[in-house]
């Protein structure tokens, strides 16, 4: 894999590669992004070729940011890279830790920088094949009761946000 991502080795914050950090459980630094439409949020199928969570619904999109990358900047990049929007400007709301088995043999130990942001009525959606199976538009408390149903559709990290820290990362959102 060779690309080196933000994670702890001790006390020290170290360029890793992105797949020891994920098979020694690392814990690490990682971006997650919630694109809004109104009531409704943007969510991806993971594509069935990512090396983690293939094939599984997630939020709009998450990744790790490069080493020496502001999270911002990441975000930014993600949504472009991903889903080829552009024109957006995440807000960060939170910041979450958790520790996951996400299978083969793979620990996801995320210190994660949240964001959100809103759709522009001329936003235009273009998946990347390579990381993005499908998306769609769905109610935020709908999606919370598909997760809540039907944990084993999602991935880890999007059943954790969801069913612990809803309150902490929609609370602005939920009272809008």
């Amino acid at each position: 894999m060779q690309e080196k991502i933000p994670a702890w080795v001790g006390d020290s914050l170290t360029p890793v590669d992105k797949l020891k950090v994920h098979r020694k459980g690392l814990r690490h630094k990682a971006v997650s992004i919630f694109v809004f439409d109104g009531e409704n949020v943007l969510i991806q199928r993971r594509a069935t070729g990512k090396y983690h969570s293939g094939g599984l619904w997630a939020n709009t999109c998450c990744t790790h940011p490069k080493w020496g990358e502001a999270s911002v900047d990441c975000a930014v990049r993600r949504l472009r890279e991903e889903l080829g929007i552009s024109g957006l400007y995440p807000a960060f709301t939170d910041r979450i830790e958790y520790r996951a088995d996400v299978g083969g043999g793979l620990i996801e130990h995320e210190v994660v920088d949240i964001y959100l942001a809103y759709a522009k009525p001329d936003t235009t959606i273009t998946t990347n094949p390579d990381e993005v199976s499908e998306v769609r538009w769905i109610g935020l408390y709908d999606l919370a009761a598909e997760v809540k149903r039907h944990p084993e559709r999602f991935t880890r990290w999007l059943v954790i946000y969801l069913t612990e820290h809803m309150d902490r990362i929609f609370g602005g959102v939920l009272r809008s």
